[in-house]
């Protein structure tokens, strides 16, 4: 066997004293300090690039679907370069948006029931924070209203309450694979009495192609069981999706109901709009132990107990619904469940069914459980018309919350605007900004500067024919950079 040449003493030498002089000046002390004595961390970078998944907006002929893009950012041209498309999600992907410079939002038109799933990537400049937003308005029929939804990462485990399999509802489960390779995609539903079990286990090992898109009924999964509220638990074994269950109710109305946040012991569901004239809330404990919740309604001047529902029982397993009625009472309101018992906090998931308007003027909405905004986060697709745009900031704990709000321009001109706003600890705040001037839809950014977390959500409203058109899109962190370690010599590569 060949043999290594040896190291000689002077070539050693000269090695560890080029890596230790090199390894003084840059890495951390044993305690993991610098050198002034703090406590070193990882510096924080701008992600590289960005993924996000669209599907498709409506089986409807006369549908009219907007899609608006944004990077925040200076308006002015930043330094580097960078790309962002939303394409077709199929192998003959065609273009239909591209974004070209940060701090500016970029818009594009579909019409008909023939638009399909989209799936986009950013890079560069154009990554951190790239924000996709998508509404659809369709005047008459079934799914008649204003459907938005936020495009989204594409992930491996989702849940969604609030969805229904009973007569007169008909919610499709959309599923999209951005990537080269084939995912096999899991659909289980819980309803008040646990999992709903077909004679045919119609929901298991269900394949998405490699850059395709299959929209499932969910009442197909569970044939001839009514299921007014359930949770539809969504996982791959392989590969990864982007989901979003667009819900329709006869009579009523349509909108996207997209994931919950993750399970978690106490959950915001932000921005539920003033007029509300229903508002149901469901609920689901993914675990085995039951959960008991306290809810309240953060409003204008502190929280509240809705009456009659101060708290909420939930079975493992099962899930629970309440009808909370018109609990904001003319008054932007945000949600609030939190555990009974703070030594119990068990995770769960939830969203709320939302209904404005009576009779035949009725339209439907969600609003699901939410993360906080964290150091920034997006809404794009903001119109400027008189009541238009509703952005509703929540500051659910004990501490007040200072965050700075910015109006990007419209996709046809105007200027940006900003300004900071301190939201009180337990309440919920209506903040009305738009760049001046403004012509087309805009962006929306959150950034927290200090005091406790910020939820938030947007109500964009576009009515039709005396109809209160409307949907709602939930804000949070945009993860737009990462944590990268610190590297450190390694002298062990001089032994052998």
């Amino acid at each position: 066997m060949k043999q290594r040449a040896p190291l000689t003493l002077a070539a050693v030498t000269a090695a560890l004293a080029a890596l230790t002089g090199i390894a003084s000046l840059t890495a951390p002390s044993p305690e993991g300090k610098a050198a002034d004595g703090k406590v070193a961390s990882a510096p924080r970078m701008p992600v590289e690039r960005s993924l996000l998944v669209c599907p498709a907006p409506s089986s409807s002929d006369i549908a009219e679907t907007t899609y608006t893009a944004f990077t925040p950012g200076a308006a002015a041209p930043a330094e580097g370069k960078g790309s962002a498309r939303l394409l077709g999600a199929t192998k003959e992907a065609k273009p239909v948006l591209e974004s070209k410079e940060v701090g500016k939002p970029f818009g594009a038109t579909a019409s008909g029931a023939d638009a399909p799933a989209l799936t986009g990537s950013a890079d560069g400049i154009l990554a951190p924070g790239w924000t996709v937003q998508q509404t659809t308005k369709v005047s008459v029929g079934r799914a008649r209203g204003v459907l938005g939804v936020g495009c989204t990462a594409p992930g491996t485990d989702f849940w969604f309450p609030a969805v229904g399999t009973a007569k007169g509802r008909e919610d499709y489960l959309h599923l999209t694979n951005p990537d080269d390779a084939a995912a096999v995609v899991d659909i289980k539903l819980f309803g008040p009495d646990g999992l709903a079990k077909a004679e045919a286990a119609t929901g298991e090992g269900i394949r998405i192609d490699p850059k395709s898109s299959k929209s499932v009924l969910l009442s197909s999964l569970v044939p001839g069981i009514q299921l007014a509220d359930a949770t539809a638990h969504v996982t791959t074994r392989a590969g990864r999706v982007g989901a979003s269950v667009q819900a329709a109710e006869e009579g009523v109305g349509a909108d996207w109901l997209p994931a919950s946040a993750d399970p978690a012991g106490s959950l915001v569901l932000p921005g539920i709009p003033a007029d509300a004239a229903s508002v149901r809330l469901v609920a689901f404990v993914p675990g085995e132990e039951d959960a008991d919740l306290k809810i309240r309604l953060a409003g204008p001047g502190g929280p509240i107990t809705p009456a009659d529902n101060e708290q909420l029982h939930l079975k493992a397993g099962m899930t629970a619904s309440v009808d909370l009625k018109d609990v904001t009472r003319g008054e932007q309101g945000s949600l609030v469940l939190t555990p009974v018992d703070l030594k119990r906090a068990t995770p769960v998931v939830a969203a709320v069914r939302v209904v404005r308007g009576n009779g035949a003027k009725q339209e439907l909405g969600f609003v699901p459980a939410a993360g906080p905004v964290g150091a920034r986060a997006t809404v794009a697709d903001n119109r400027p018309e008189e009541n238009a745009t509703v952005l509703t900031l929540t500051a659910p704990g004990d501490k007040d919350a200072k965050v700075k709000v910015t109006a990007s321009p419209g996709t046809g001109g105007g200027e940006p605007a900003s300004q900071e706003v301190t939201v009180k600890a337990g309440t919920t705040q209506k903040v009305d900004i738009a760049p001046a001037g403004a012509k087309g839809a805009y962006a929306l950014t959150v950034e927290t500067l200090s005091g406790g977390p910020v939820h938030a959500s947007r109500t964009l409203s576009l009515p039709h024919e005396g109809i209160a058109m409307f949907t709602v899109q939930t804000l949070s962190d945009d993860h737009s950079t990462v944590s990268v370690p610190r590297a450190t010599e390694d002298l062990s590569v001089l032994t052998g």
